[in-house]
């Protein structure tokens, strides 16, 4: 039996030996946004697992942009250096790896998640800074109430995603993500819960996905035409939120327009954490989100979630229901995901489908 899980994919100038992609996961281990030897060895351990690409954890555009002390960047030269040990083994490799650019917005600011995840305070072994939104809205009631941005500010923003861009070119990355998601600021921008603003920029849902879009076009024009650029979207918001897919799905069709080539559906994060949270998530809650946005919209899709057995990531690409799919604590769990799923789905000889990086391990 064969498996279109492990069919290659061709985005732009990269291709993907197979639909298995190791999702953005923070590591919290950056050194003034700087990568370490911890990302060395934690990225380089997937690389060589058999997967077929991936995208590396959310990375600020600017210092007031990180989540947390700990968050890694790409805002300053020496950043893109640091990053170079990581991307290089993915290029010895000839994988796909993808930096996802985002700005914290109301969720900046905050402690490493041992550490508690709440909103850092003054006089902390950690100083706070200030934290910015499209308005007053808190991501929880105990944290930080961001200042809204000026127009002035919203427009620095668009060119440091640009420049965040070619920086992570520069750095070695095959391509960029943009984060759009869980209550950081683009979200924060498209979501009516945390959107309460009156001018250009909020109000109806022209207001609401103007950022995102201008993000999305200043990236796609910073880069060249071979660069991947993919946008992960909240698709719905958690608890509380009043995001729709019916939102989502129009601005996908803005996306495409504007040069993104593949939308990374998740959900949840304004303002609880995990989208349809009444419900206790069960495996692939959100490829729904990825289904129909592909279907609706023609763009291709990566679907993200409980994703965590063979023959579900199989049937996912074999129904049509995404491109790609995106594995993160299955992949902690179990770091040979790909040669089980292989050697699960019927492939007796594992190295005949897993990338060459793989294959060489089981000469």
């Amino acid at each position: 039996m064969t498996s279109s899980l492990f069919d290659p994919f061709t985005v732009r100038g990269a291709t993907f030996a197979n639909r298995i992609v190791m999702s953005p996961m923070c590591q919290y281990q950056a050194d003034n946004g700087k990568p370490t030897d911890w990302h060395v060895a934690h990225y380089g351990r997937y690389a060589t697992s058999g997967i077929g690409g991936a995208v590396a954890e959310a990375t600020g555009i600017s210092e007031h942009g990180r989540i947390t002390h700990g968050c890694t960047g790409i805002y300053s030269d020496e950043q893109v250096e640091a990053w170079k040990p990581v991307t290089a083994i993915f290029k010895r490799l000839d994988k796909p790896f993808l930096l996802q650019i985002g700005h914290a917005g109301p969720k900046a600011s905050t402690a490493r998640p041992w550490d508690g995840a709440g909103a850092l305070a003054p006089g902390g072994e950690e100083a706070p800074w200030e934290t910015v939104s499209a308005s007053a809205v808190p991501s929880r009631p105990e944290w930080h109430v961001p200042r809204p941005l000026t127009v002035p500010e919203i427009a620095v923003i668009v060119e440091e995603f640009a420049a965040a861009a070619k920086r992570a070119l520069s750095a070695g990355f095959t391509g960029v993500e943009i984060h759009g998601a869980h209550g950081y600021l683009l979200h924060s921008f498209m979501s009516p819960h945390s959107n309460r603003r009156t001018d250009a920029y909020g109000g109806d849902l022209a207001g609401r996905m103007r950022l995102p879009l201008e993000v999305a076009r200043a990236v796609r024009q910073a880069v060249p035409d071979d660069t991947p650029v993919f946008y992960r979207a909240s698709c719905v918001d958690g608890d509380g939120g009043a995001l729709t897919l019916d939102d989502t799905v129009a601005l996908c069709h803005e996306l495409k327009a504007a040069g993104v080539d593949l939308i990374d559906a998740s959900g949840g994060g304004i303002p609880g954490r995990v989208a349809l949270s009444k419900t206790k998530p069960s495996p692939g809650f959100q490829v729904p989100y990825a289904e129909r946005i592909r279907a609706e919209t023609g763009l291709p899709t990566m679907a993200v979630g409980l994703i965590t057995r063979a023959e579900q990531a199989r049937a996912i690409i074999a129904n049509g229901q995404a491109d790609l799919v995106a594995l993160a604590r299955e992949l902690m769990r179990t770091p040979d995901f790909a040669y089980r799923a292989a050697r699960e789905l019927g492939h007796e000889d594992p190295a005949s489908v897993l990338p060459e990086s793989y294959a060489f391990f089981l000469r």
